[in-house]
């Protein structure tokens, strides 16, 4: 048993510069802002090295970018790189980050990179002076809310396979085809999952779990967290002094578009559907001692997609002919493949207490992994963060390869890597 566990946070303003580049580039860059992007975590400390836990308003951070980044949090933390947990919320109107694409980019003169590096370098030692700062703050935390409610209305899934196997309808996040929004919402987890830590009866940190793709709208230029930032802040205002985290779990093939046409007003319409969630979840959360506390990861090594070639690649990159989405796309493809050339794996993470656990995913994985994970879990409540390290981008089951579709043609793991990843996961969650 535990008895020292403490907790402390960190909190900053992660919004980009006027012209940044947002979502990798290929869509408006910033013109203004409506609310800002925050990166927001906890250090727990007490269960052998810290463990630093955070949620990102950006795109995704992706290969070195992500490495480089939870070294410089770990480094602060007073902890191993393998002990930092760094997700996006993978919202749109946002930066998307890869540190060898945006070299490719640099080097071979192109206008609109993929992000700007003075500034993404100065987030990231502001990131980790407020780590280091959250570890001389931590306190005592005694007790775990651990709760759960549905929500309503908000995900579908956007792959609609029509009677022939292939895809018939794709919802990305804003749709307006009556058709495809009158299908079913076909497989979700509609379950939004809360896990509290409270000290002396207060509660320090509410991390929240839901998945979905957070985009009602985007693409004009205009920075926004989206429906599920506004619905943190509305949850924020309800509680000061606590600070709200939120986190996408395995959206990869789950979005909004069944019950959202892309209008402004409906926003807050999403927004007040995943906030009163987060209202049920809390109020209705089962109470426990904090008496438990433990990190386990696992390695794993994807191969790439079979039809990937780098030079080819490199080449695209290198035409100042080619459009900015493909050569900067292919840029974040080369990425992925020079990484896989280090190998260099992605870790797995498991967070458990003595009353949950929560699974921590890289990239754009689809929803059926999260519900294998959870039929693997005997019961104990299990949330996902996904949208870690970003470098794979998609991570679709093996049949959506033969279905068709978007999400397949910007997957870069290989066709066959389902029985692997399946397999990972199992072990991670098995792993005493």
């Amino acid at each position: 048993m535990q008895t020292d566990i403490r907790l402390g946070t960190f909190d900053i303003d992660a919004s980009p510069p006027m012209d940044h580049s947002l979502c990798g580039g290929w869509i408006t860059p910033v013109v203004g802002q409506d609310d800002p992007l925050r990166l927001r975590g906890i250090v727990l400390l007490g269960a052998d090295d810290p463990i630093v836990i955070a949620a990102l308003d950006w795109t995704g951070v992706m290969n070195e970018s992500h490495r480089l980044w939870t070294e410089q949090l770990a480094e602060a933390a007073g902890t191993s790189p393998d002990r930092v947990a760094l997700h996006c919320v993978h919202q749109h109107n946002a930066p998307f980050i890869d540190h060898e694409g945006n070299r490719l980019l640099r080097e071979a003169g192109a206008d609109r990179l993929l992000f700007d590096e003075p500034f993404v370098a100065d987030l990231m030692a502001q990131s980790a002076e407020a780590v280091a700062e959250a570890v001389r703050n931590a306190g005592p935390v005694d007790r775990l809310g651990v709760g759960a409610a549905e929500v309503s209305q908000v995900a579908c899934n956007r792959r609609v396979i029509g009677p022939d196997g292939k895809i018939l309808y794709t919802r990305t996040s804003s749709t307006r085809d009556p058709a495809a929004r009158a299908a079913p919402d076909g497989t979700i987890d509609p379950i939004l999952q809360s896990l509290s830590f409270y000290r002396e009866g207060f509660p320090v940190a509410r991390l929240y779990y839901y998945t979905t793709h957070p985009m009602s709208y985007y693409g004009d230029g205009r920075v926004s967290a989206d429906f599920v930032g506004i619905a943190r802040a509305n949850r924020s205002a309800d509680e000061e002094g606590t600070l709200h985290l939120y986190f996408t779990g395995a959206a990869g093939n789950v979005t909004a578009g069944k019950y959202n046409d892309g209008s402004h007003e409906n926003r807050p319409i999403l927004a007040s559907r995943v906030y009163q969630a987060m209202v049920s979840a809390d109020a209705t959360a089962e109470d426990h001692p904090l008496d438990h506390l433990s990190w386990t990861t696992v390695p794993i090594e994807f191969n790439p997609r079979e039809d990937l070639d780098l030079d080819r690649l490199k080449a695209i990159v290198a035409d100042p002919n080619a459009s900015t989405v493909d050569r900067n796309r292919n840029a974040m493809t080369c990425g992925w493949l020079m990484r896989l050339q280090t190998k260099r794996p992605i870790l797995l993470g498991r967070l458990d207490t003595n009353a949950n656990s929560v699974l921590h995913l890289p990239a754009e994985t689809f929803v059926e992994y999260q519900l294998y994970a959870q039929s693997l879990a005997g019961g104990v409540p299990l949330a996902v963060a996904a949208y870690g390290d970003g470098g794979p981008w998609y991570i679709p089951l093996e049949r959506s390869y033969g279905e068709g579709g978007y999400e397949p043609s910007v997957s870069w793991v290989s066709t066959m890597s389902e029985p692997m990843y399946k397999a990972k996961i199992e072990e991670l969650i098995r792993k005493s």
